[in-house]
């Protein structure tokens, strides 16, 4: 595999675990957060779904969100199966975008950031944004932990 190739398995695996967890979290426990100031479960998956998007207008833009809006942000909160679907759309784009770079790109591109004093590139900037996704699938495995309700496998 090229470094392309491993770079969509990875996303592709780390959303497959993330529907797994989201998948599991009770449906009375969606609005559970550990503290006032933490997401709840729904905020969380919300969150990621969003953030992908962010992160592919970052991306199209080499480093300035501008004055993004998400599209997905006025959308109430109904259920995790209509979370990934309405975010099924712009995953679709972002995977299509990352399909289309070259080695070369991931290489050469770079992601810069003035905003936060990051200059990063491309190959690196898209394995960060897995990171991102993973560490969220990690919090709701411990607010699952902290519920005492049953965890996925997500080590299959």
């Amino acid at each position: 595999m090229n470094a392309k190739e491993l770079l969509i398995l990875n996303f592709e695996e780390v959303r497959r675990r993330s529907i797994k967890v989201w998948k599991s979290i009770p449906e009375e426990d969606l609005y559970w957060k550990p503290d006032p100031d933490a997401m709840s479960c729904f905020e969380m998956i919300r969150h990621v779904l969003e953030s992908e998007n962010i992160y592919h207008h970052i991306i199209l833009h080499r480093g300035v969100l501008g004055d993004y809006e998400s599209p997905l942000a006025s959308n109430p909160y109904t259920t995790v199966e209509d979370e990934i679907k309405n975010a099924q759309p712009y995953r679709e784009k972002f995977l299509k975008m990352v399909h289309s770079f070259s080695l070369k790109e991931l290489e050469e591109v770079y992601i810069t950031r003035k905003e936060k004093n990051q200059k990063r590139r491309l190959g690196d900037y898209l394995l960060r944004m897995a990171y991102h996704e993973s560490v969220h699938t990690g919090q709701l495995l411990d607010y699952l932990r902290t519920l005492r309700a049953p965890r996925p496998t997500v080590w299959d």
